[in-house]
């Protein structure tokens, strides 16, 4: 993948709005306003595509490589009498005119090959999170979307609306107390259970040394693999439990990480770059199977620092604390009258929330392939740190480590014959 890295991600972002879509998404020549056209696809039809039923747009399509969960979801959505069509192959869904967006709600492992191929079809992008398995798949997916010039939004959603777990105050009230510069500089921010973020590490944890067993008859198997190396197929692997294997996912990093930690590179203002440093306390892992870690931290170029608490031991942390003071779970804090002063100071940069804006106007969404890129990067560079159990150094310039085991999970090989291809 030869591309020149922080510059290519630079200049993609200068990139013009003004792209192709059709003239029934914008409301031209008298046809149907954007509101009532707008049409999409559901590819993944698990747990996470349920949340995807009831949003904006006219759904034509549901598609997933277990009949079962198709045929769930075909069922929740109305079916065929709601004109809804269902698939086993993406690609079917991707050769349709009449869809607009692609929601794409597969496990992580299928992220990107289905992000970049919607792209290159002239779709927009919903993709679920964590936004791409490894490093360079978000490279790519920034790419594609940027050279098919397409509209991507993360499903996250925290830096822009909705309290923020334990802060129970929307991101926006955080991010004014740190641009105003109401906490100091440089900033630390800890995220944990005694902060209000469960990282779910017991949960996602994989068994080693599966056996083999019978492959369900109506799930494809390997189509559900795709680029993943081939394994013989065992029920952990799948569906709802393939957090817990390197293969697939991250386990409760790759899970929770851009709920928590895309608002935390928005509210220090990094959502075009990356810590320099990542450190790991974990106990060696499985080749196969994730399991947990005490805790991973962050360091920027400037002092900056994201703690992960894995084991909540950081009993009086602040969810995040500066020179001038500190802003703790529930949004107490030490600096006196701070929501009267808050009110007085001027917001963040207005952002486009609503995903159907983006597609009609071809403004990038709040929550976009660049500074989706940048977050999921830094879950990326822990995922990294974990499955290797090292401390690491990282150039955000590059795009690289500082470790040639590390610089391999950049940009992993995929089983024949997928491959990235933008």
């Amino acid at each position: 993948m030869n591309l020149s890295r922080r510059q290519t991600l630079k200049s993609l972002a200068a990139l013009a709005t003004i792209q192709i879509v059709p003239s029934r998404v914008l409301g031209l020549n008298g046809q149907t306003p954007p509101s009532q056209e707008i049409t999409r696809a559901i590819i993944g039809c698990g747990g996470i595509s349920a949340s995807h039923l009831g949003m904006p747009g006219k759904l034509l399509a549901l598609c997933d490589v277990d009949k079962g969960h198709l045929d769930q979801r075909m069922k929740d959505a109305g079916g065929e009498e709601k004109g809804i069509k269902g698939y086993h192959d993406f690609r079917e869904v991707l050769e349709r005119k009449d869809i607009d967006v692609i929601h794409v709600a597969t496990p992580p492992h299928w992220h990107a090959l289905i992000a970049i191929a919607a792209a290159k079809s002239g779709k927009d992008v919903w993709c679920e999170k964590p936004m791409s398995r490894t490093i360079g798949e978000g490279i790519a997916m920034v790419k594609a979307v940027e050279k098919y010039e397409r509209i991507f939004r993360l499903n996250t959603w925290f830096r822009f609306k909705d309290n923020f777990y334990g802060m129970g105050v929307p991101v926006k009230q955080i991010k004014k107390a740190a641009m105003n510069d109401l906490l100091g500089w440089p900033l630390t921010i800890t995220v944990g259970a005694n902060t209000g973020f469960d990282w779910k590490l017991g949960i996602w944890v994989g068994q080693k040394g599966l056996a083999e067993k019978p492959v369900p008859a109506e799930l494809d198997y390997d189509l559900w693999l795709g680029p993943a190396p081939s394994k013989p197929y065992n029920p952990e692997r799948v569906h709802a439990k393939f957090r817990g294997y390197w293969d697939y996912d991250g386990g409760g990093l790759g899970d929770m990480g851009q709920h928590y930690l895309d608002p935390a590179q928005y509210i220090l203002g990094k959502d075009d770059t990356a810590p320099i440093s990542v450190e790991i306390d974990a106990d060696p892992q499985d080749s196969d199977a994730i399991g947990t870690w005490r805790r991973i931290e962050f360091t920027y170029a400037d002092g900056c620092k994201i703690v992960l608490d894995g084991n909540n031991s950081l009993k009086d942390a602040a969810y995040i604390q500066g020179p001038k003071g500190k802003i703790n779970k529930g949004f107490e804090s030490d600096i006196p009258d701070l929501e009267k002063k808050l009110a007085s100071l001027p917001d963040p940069e207005p952002q486009i929330t609503e995903f159907h804006e983006s597609v009609r106007t071809r403004k990038k969404f709040a929550l976009n392939e660049q500074n989706g890129f940048w977050s999921c990067t830094i879950v990326n560079m822990g995922v990294t740190a974990h499955r290797l159990n090292k401390n690491l150094k990282f150039d955000p310039k590059t795009l690289r480590f500082d470790d040639a085991e590390a610089n391999k999970l950049i940009s992993q090989p995929m089983r024949g014959p997928w491959k990235i291809e933008v």
